[in-house]
Parts: C-alpha cells; structure tokens; sequence
C-alpha cells in the first residue's frame, strides 16, 4: 500500500491534481448526504452522481432503462457511466483554490464492482464484458484516474432496502433486495482487493445520521487530505 500511496502521491505533485476522493457504498448508503456535509469548505469541489445525465440521454433515459431490463440495456449504460465518470473525475477544477476533488463513485467502481457484477449475473455478453474491460484499460493507461482516498459508507444490504423504498426514485422501484446484496458483496470483494489502488476508510453507515456526520467530522483532516481549510 505504501508504494500506492507513493505513485498516487508523485501523479498529483507532477499533474498539480486536486486531491481526490471517491465517496462509495450502495444504494442508498448516504453518498450525497455525506458529500454535502463538505459544503463548507471553499476549497472542495464536489460531483454528485449525475443522474440527470443518465436519465436524459439525447432524450432517452438510460437509468430507468437499465433498472427494467438489465440483460437488454446493462451493456449501454455501463458505457455511459464510464464517460460520465471519467469526464469528472479528469475534468480540471473549477477554480485554482479547490485542492480536493470529491465525487460520488468513481471509474474504478464502475470496472471493480458494478461491471463485475453485471457480468457474474450475466447482465453481460463475454463480448460487451470484454468491449468494457478494454475500455477500461485504455482510460488506465493513458490517463491519470489515481484516487487518492476512497470513504466507504459500508451497510447491511436490508437496510438501503428500506432506505431505497422510503426515498421512492421512480427508477428503484423496481430493484429487488437480491441486486443491493449483490452490489454490496462487489463492494467487500472490491475494497479487500489488491485493486482498489489507494487508502480505504470505511464508515459504518447503518447507524443514524447524527454518527455518520460525528465520524466525517472526525476523520476530515484525512477525507480532505491532511491540509484543508475552512
């Protein structure tokens, strides 16, 4: 992990790149919750998950398509994801004083967790998984896509079901408690891996509100990367 730290480290010096930090967890978790805890800090420029984006695609709305047949349209939305997240996660920021980048899910979980577990589900043709792998690899190669930080709101996959069900996102309504158990076993498998390229710091989510904000607050110094400033 050291020698990570030590490459992500010299990436951000060479490229002057804010310090990065993807905000992952399921569905449900507390992602935005957690990112608009950040509002205070000037220095902070924070993504959302842009759905408005994958809900208007040229007038097609990719989300909801994808939520109510995924062997049909996992392949595509999978795709559009890719460049959605890629395009912020390289994007340069907005103003020269933001010093930490923060969106929500990364180009790594898209690869790591969602497209491994389209393909294990066999939402995906080996063909369409290969198309995704190599695209993938490409972005890998050729680009700096180095988070710097990833904060996992870790949760019971039954309680973002509930969560899920009393938020009502049209889209959702028709994702059952197997797919959140599912995603959430991608995530463990994920985040223990060799794969995950950088610091993990893992937040337990079930809890209130009150006890998450409690723990961003007292983990901000890392989250924000050790020099940030109100």
């Amino acid at each position: 992990m050291s020698n990570i730290k030590t490459i992500t480290t010299a990436a951000r010096a060479v490229n002057k790149r804010p310090f990065r930090v993807s905000i992952e967890g399921n569905i449900g978790s507390g992602k935005s919750t957690c990112i608009n805890y950040f509002d205070k800090y000037p220095n902070v420029e924070k993504h959302g998950e842009p759905l408005h984006e994958w809900r208007n695609v040229s007038g097609h709305n990719l989300l909801g398509l994808m939520y109510s047949d995924m062997h049909k349209w996992a392949f595509p939305f999978q795709h559009y994801v890719h460049l959605s997240r890629l395009k912020i996660q390289t994007s340069p920021p907005s103003s020269p004083n933001i010093t930490v980048k923060m969106f929500e899910r990364s180009v790594q979980n898209s690869r790591h967790c969602f497209v491994e577990n389209a393909k294990k589900q066999n939402f995906l043709e080996d063909p369409e998984y290969c198309t995704l792998m190599a695209w993938f690899d490409y972005t890998e190669k050729c680009l700096d896509i180095s988070l710097d930080l990833i904060v996992y709101l870790r949760t019971t996959p039954e309680t973002v079901f509930e969560r899920m069900m009393k938020r009502g996102r049209a889209e959702e309504s028709e994702v059952p408690l197997e797919y959140l158990k599912e995603v959430h076993e991608s995530y463990e498998r994920w985040l223990s891996s060799p794969d995950v390229g950088c610091e993990v710091l893992t937040i337990d989510a079930d809890r209130g509100l009150d006890c998450v904000t409690e723990d961003l607050e007292r983990y901000s110094y890392k989250i924000l990367g050790g020099n940030h400033t109100n």
